[in-house]
Order: C-alpha cells, then structure tokens, then sequence
C-alpha cells in the first residue's frame, strides 16, 4: 500500500490509543503494527524462560539495558499469555523498536531447541490489516435498498441460527432499520466527534449485521463493540475480549470476524492461540475475513483454515470477489489458505443516520490508479473524493471531503465477503435444518459449483441468490 495512506492510517489508530506507543514493523518493512517495548510469551515455564534469556542477553550486550526487563501483566491470564516489558516504550520512533527485535533474536536459539515458538510481538490486530482498508462507505439511496437484497426466509426464534460479530459497535439508530429487528448487542462507544462528524469505522458492524440478516433472515446476531479503537486492539487483549465474549452471551453457532493482522509466520498469533484451541473444541464456525493487503501471507486469524487439518473443520476464511463477481477484488488477499470468495467490493447495507443524516469526512487519500496494479475501476479509485460529493457521487472540488448518510452505504472490503459467507452458512443451516455449522459449511462448500478466477486460480465462489452483480468499469487512464 502507498506509504502516506499507511502512516495516516498508523495515526488515526495511535490517536484511539493514546496510552500505547505502536511501531510499524517488522524491521525493514511495513507490514504490521505492534506495542513497543512489550514482547508476548505463554504463561508459567516459557514466561519465565523469555523473561530471564531477555534480561541476560541484554545485560551482555554493551548497547543494550536490562533496566527495563520486567513482567507487564499477571503471571496467569485466560488467554495464557503474559506481557513482558523488554524496553522503554517511549524509545525510538515508528519506524520500529531495537529493544523488541533484539528480544525476539535472543530467543533463537532456545526456540530452535523447542521447536516451536516461544516468543512473539504483541500485534495490532485490526479491521483495516495493516491499516489500510479496502475503501471507505459511500451514501447509498435508501430507496435502492440493500444489495445483497433481504431473502424470504421467515424468522423462528425456536430455531434461528446464532451469530456473534466481533466488529464495532452498532449505531444508536439501527433499530430504525427492520432489516435489524433481530440484532442486538454493544452500542458504538463514540459515534461522532465535536462537529457531529462520524469517526472512522463508526457503522461497521451494522454494516455487517445488516448483510447477515440479508443473507440469512433467520438468525439472532449479536454485535459486539470490541474493535472500537478506530477498528484495532492489541492482540493480548484481543484474546481476553473474545473469552469474554463467549462467556457473556455463550458460544454462538458462528463467530464473523472481520479483523486480523499478518506476523510474518506461518503459525498464527500468540495471543489468541488459547481461544482458538478452545474455538477448536467446541461446535461455533468461526468466519473470518481473509484481509485487504492484496497479499497471499497469511492473515491471522482466518489463516488458520489452511494450518493443518485439525483447523480446516472449524474455521472459513474469505476472500473478496469484486463487484461483478467473477474475479477478486484488487485489495483482497488470496492464497491457499483462503477456503472461500464471496462478494466483497460494493455490497449495500444498513449504516447510519436513519434518524437524521449524519456527516462523515473521508480522511485518506485518493489514487489515480489502483495501488495494486489492477486494471478496473476498482475501490482505490472511485470515488475520487478530491472536493464535496454530489448526487451522482462525483467531486464538486469542494474545499472538504464530506458527504451525508440517511440509512444505507456502500462499502468495500474483505471485510462484507466474511458475513457474506456467514450468511450462506447460517441459511445452509436453517433450509436443511442442520444444526451443525461446521456439517453446514462442509455441504455447502461440496455442493457449489460456482468459480471465480483469482489470481489465475479457480477458487469456490459463494454468490447468494439475492446479490446483484455492479457491473465493472474500466479504469480511467491516470
């Protein structure tokens, strides 16, 4: 991605969490963010194990200080991981943190002898991957309705499907919509700032929400506001959040996740290793977006569908098609670890502002071209925000880039792909009366015949009957 949409982006995030110094790593590149001066390891033995070979490498190394190296958190923990202090977090700039690259180098070695990992960088787990979006909602006429549009199916409350989103909080107005009338959960923590302007992210999982219950009529969603930091929380507490999840409202029929972060392994995040092993032994489908960085590295925690065999069963990770659905949308990931594509770029879903519009102020900038290479008329392109919008979503050159909500958006990303596909599950479910999400996942994907094309693969596309192709433009010549 661009490297001025990602230090914008490293900004707004840093601005939510003003207590907690992030770098950009890992060292020579862009392609995570992590908590300075604070390294992850399991509870007990290993803890004390990195906390002590830290403090000696340290103390022999002339240019480095042990002074800093301490527990940073309670020895025990539901998620089975400690924080250890391994630095000044206030230390050096964003480019990235000497204390915790030479902690993990002094590990090498005691992790070659384990054969497995022992410690690990605490990670920005986010919506937008490595801060970077597909695109940012557009106002969509209300008139038009959702796209995809609401299917048939009734609601029974005897046997609707449980879903838990693990996103944003939903709007203060979202009853208004009826296409809602059976979600509940957290409200969004603060909606907009001084102007009434809304924040970033503000509306996502409504968004979300609303595309599930589109897809899949009869099903009791509950959001969760857990990502309302500008859509991001560090990969410890993550892991905390989702025990607390479970534990508030049970384990639901299937999880929709639309948030990760890469690590630069190829075996998943420390932080959330003590969910997902639980995750493993019950019956909840977890659903999870496969990330937006045009890349095929894996993104955790969808990227644990192609981990081994004993993951593949319990977890669906989802690319994004683009908007006529026959290919993938230029921002999505992709890769053999991603199961499934659906349709991701353009979808329409409930938002914001049902009560009385509400202003939104894009805050990253517009390319001429799209910064992966494609050649449609894809998110990083349109619209070209450059001034005020009119109705027909073209710039006024206006002197600010703000627009005006009343309901329904449109919006990009693999992000919508996830509930997309969590929707076709959760209807699986309820037409066949299989109340085993993880059966109804394997049937569904055995019974579809659909392909798209992905980067000069064939790969199993999930289209529900009810969504509408957006045909796909050319791009205009830069």
């Amino acid at each position: 991605m661009a490297p001025q949409r990602f230090h914008e982006q490293f900004d707004q995030i840093q601005r939510s969490m003003p207590d907690v110094p992030l770098a950009m790593g890992p060292d020579d590149s862009a392609e995570f963010f992590y908590e300075k001066g604070v390294v992850l390891a399991r509870d007990g033995e290993e803890a004390r194990l990195v906390e002590d070979t830290v403090r000696t490498h340290f103390t022999a190394a002339p240019d480095l200080s042990a002074d800093h190296v301490r527990r940073a958190s309670p020895e025990t923990n539901r998620t089975g991981i400690t924080r250890i202090q391994v630095g000044d977090p206030s230390a050096g700039d964003r480019g990235g943190d000497l204390a915790v690259a030479h902690a993990l180098r002094a590990l090498r070695e005691p992790e070659g002898r384990a054969g497995r990992r022992l410690i690990s960088r605490n990670h920005v787990v986010s919506i937008a991957v490595n801060a970077c979006p597909g695109d940012e909602p557009v106002p969509a006429p209300f008139s038009q309705g959702t796209n995809p549009v609401p299917a048939e199916d009734a609601h029974d409350p005897e046997t609707a499907v449980g879903v838990l989103v693990i996103d944003t909080g939903l709007t203060h107005d979202y009853r208004a919509d009826p296409l809602l009338a059976h979600v509940t959960g957290d409200g969004q923590v603060r909606e907009t700032d001084g102007d009434g302007v809304l924040q970033q992210y503000v509306g996502h999982g409504t968004f979300i929400a609303g595309l599930v219950a589109a897809v899949a009529p009869n099903t009791d969603i509950t959001v969760r506001n857990t990502l309302n930091d500008a859509g991001a929380i560090l990969e410890s507490d993550f892991g905390h959040k989702l025990f607390e999840s479970v534990d508030q409202h049970g384990w639901p029929d299937i999880i929709s996740l639309s948030a990760g972060s890469s690590n630069g392994r190829v075996d998943g995040l420390l932080g959330v290793d003590a969910f997902m092993r639980e995750l493993r032994a019950r019956d909840t489908l977890l659903v999870a977006a496969a990330g937006n960085n045009s890349s095929a590295t894996p993104f955790w925690p969808a990227a644990y569908a192609g981990l081994s065999d004993d993951w593949a069963d319990c977890v669906l990770s989802v690319g994004a098609l683009r908007s006529d659905g026959e290919f993938g949308a230029c921002f999505s990931n992709h890769g053999a670890w991603v199961r499934a594509y659906a349709p991701g770029e353009r979808l329409t879903s409930a938002l914001t502002g049902f009560a009385s519009p509400v202003p939104y102020v894009y805050q990253h900038s517009t390319y001429d071209a799209c910064r992966f290479g494609f050649q449609y008329a894809c998110t990083c392109q349109y619209p070209r925000h450059t001034g005020l919008l009119s109705e027909t979503r073209e710039s006024t050159g206006g002197k600010a880039d703000q627009v005006m909500f009343e309901g329904y958006a449109h919006w990009s990303g693999t992000s919508f792909a996830a509930p997309v596909a969590a929707g076709l599950v959760a209807a699986h479910m309820s037409a066949h009366k299989e109340r085993d999400p993880r059966a109804a996942c394997r049937q569904l994907l055995s019974a579809n015949t659909e392909y798209a094309e992905v980067r000069g693969a064939h790969v199993p596309a999930l289209r529900p009957p009810t969504w509408r192709p957006v045909p796909v433009r050319p791009a205009v010549p830069a």
